[in-house]
């Protein structure tokens, strides 16, 4: 036999100790994953509220951005004005849309990020 073959010829026994105790569970987090009535209650809660916070933001993007041809047809003088030698329907939908389209997301990712913390918050209280 090699040097490097010595042990590979024997057995060893592998022996499964004493099973130590396992330290208390987590009510909540078993909760969610066991998908238990409660914690099935609380992830609803968190889609219910990430889902409002989307059509309430939403809503105020249909607002802001559809207004404007409603606008345009009511008052034709605000659709012919120019800015900066632009017409202002192109100004507003064209370049100006995209500031606020990013502070809405902006906000979005916030407010949802206060969802998820406030849910969080709320599983580790029942802790």
């Amino acid at each position: 036999m090699n040097s490097g073959d010595e042990g590979a010829g024997r057995r060893v026994r592998v022996v499964l100790s004493e099973v130590t105790r396992r330290p208390p569970r987590d009510p909540a987090r078993a909760d969610l994953a066991e998908q238990t009535p409660v914690g099935e209650a609380l992830v609803k809660g968190l889609v219910r509220a990430q889902l409002a916070l989307a059509l309430r933001l939403s809503l105020v993007v249909l607002t802001g951005l559809g207004a404007l041809p409603l606008l345009f047809a009511v008052a034709p003088e605000v659709g012919g004005a120019k800015l900066l030698g632009v017409n202002l329907p192109w100004m507003l939908l064209g370049v100006l849309s995209f500031p606020f389209l990013f502070g809405v997301g902006w906000a979005y990712v916030r407010w949802a990020e206060r969802n998820e913390q406030d849910f969080t918050a709320v599983i580790r209280r029942r802790e």
